[in-house]
């Protein structure tokens, strides 16, 4: 968005109207100052940095904007994250925390790159140590459209004289070059009750795994297989072990091999997924290094956004399924979720999947998941022809109407 003068009145009556009752001045920043700065020349400025892989980034100042501009290029394991930061409470009244129902909101308003994909929004202290509390993820469907994105803490601990920062961050978007759009950042302290829902799709940060028997609706898996990266013209559909005897049809997930997985969603077409759901998987057999790497032999869950609609696990190979497109304009370079796995024999390891990534299914516009390794691992886990389907991946969710 160009910086304007009809911008700036429009912010300012839109925050005059809204918070003008409030005493203590707002943060914001809009970015059309000229007085935008970086930490490295400002030491009030903006901080920005990346970790836990070799991902490299900056954050510029464009046209009434600015841009996280992220090369992941040189990046090996796709676990790298990159953010920015900035002390937001210089001209705060924080002792308003102290009064029943006040908390911290921060705003944003971003346009992203690649899609769907996630960015997260943060607020902490110089003496936070949980950096995964007051953290949420928001699901961006698109590239084309600015959003409005907010979080609003719950017992936030902060009292005067702490430093407040807000911060806003991307990770394992992939092996690329990526860009997010920031219009602006706005932080306040707020009174819950009277500020409004958040805005954008919220995403839990690795929320609890609930119970399976609390979901409406358990589906099992109607399309399952394998495909490697190493002999992409194969079907592996009758990948199997033998077991005194007994033939085990299997899925398996190893430093080449990709397990994917399709569900006929044609009972909810029309339907609105209500909160997150469950994948469900029962292990065969799982070898992996001992080791204390980190995000190391787990496996990573993601979203199949492309190639073949309907893919037959008879016939499906690496080649077919994407159609000619390279496998990561297939499956999602970003995952769902990265999660250890059940090494018990029939142990079953669930995994969180987002209300988004569900309404896709549902919506088909999201094909099927891909199960992948994360680190070396190789992992079995019981394919559908296994004993008629007795221990077959499911999908468990709730919906706003149930099927007839």
């Amino acid at each position: 968005m160009k910086c304007s003068g009809v911008k700036r009145l429009f912010v300012l009556l839109f925050f005059c109207l809204i918070f003008c009752e409030w005493a203590a001045p707002q943060f914001l920043d809009d970015f059309c100052r000229p007085s935008f700065a970086v930490a490295s020349k400002t030491p009030d400025g903006w901080e920005f940095f990346t970790g836990d892989g070799s991902a490299t980034m900056d954050f510029v100042l464009e046209d009434g904007f600015a841009s996280i501009l992220v090369d992941a290029t040189k990046d090996r394991r796709n676990i790298w994250w990159a953010l920015v930061k900035k002390c937001v409470s210089s001209d705060m009244d924080l002792s308003r925390l102290d009064e029943p129902g006040f908390e911290f909101r921060i705003e944003a308003r971003i346009r992203i790159s690649h899609a769907p994909r996630r960015i997260n929004l943060h607020l902490n202290t110089q003496r936070t140590t949980d950096f995964h509390s007051h953290l949420m993820e928001y699901d961006i469907p698109d590239t084309t459209n600015w959003h409005t994105i907010s979080m609003t803490t719950r017992g936030f601990d902060a009292k005067p004289g702490d430093k407040i920062f807000g911060q806003m961050a991307l990770m394992d978007w992939g092996l690329g070059k990526y860009r997010v759009d920031v219009d602006y950042v706005k932080v306040d302290i707020v009174e819950v009750a009277s500020a409004g829902p958040d805005k954008g799709v919220p995403v839990p940060y690795h929320p609890p795994i609930p119970d399976p028997a609390s979901f409406a609706h358990k589906i099992k898996v109607t399309q399952d297989s394998i495909i490697d990266t190493r002999y992409p013209e194969m079907n592996f559909n009758d990948w199997h072990a033998e077991e005194r005897g007994e033939k085990i049809d299997l899925l398996t997930v190893s430093g080449t091999q990709v397990m994917i997985l399709r569900w006929d969603m044609s009972a909810f077409v029309d339907m609105k997924v209500s909160g997150g759901g469950l994948l469900e998987l029962a292990t065969y057999s799982v070898q992996r290094n001992s080791g204390d790497v980190k995000d190391f032999g787990m496996i990573r869950v993601s979203e199949i956004l492309g190639g073949d609609p309907g893919w037959d696990q008879g016939t499906v190979t690496l080649r077919n399924l994407c159609q000619q497109k390279p496998i990561d304009h297939v499956i999602n370079t970003q995952m769902i979720v990265d999660t250890e796995v059940n090494g018990a024999q029939s142990g079953k390891t669930l995994i969180t999947i987002s209300q988004p990534v569900l309404q896709r299914l549902v919506n088909g516009r999201t094909l099927g998941l891909a199960v992948q390794p994360l680190g070396a691992i190789n992992a079995s886990f019981y394919a559908m022809e296994y004993r008629d389907s007795e221990f077959s991946a499911r999908l468990y969710f709730d919906t706003d109407k149930r099927p007839d």
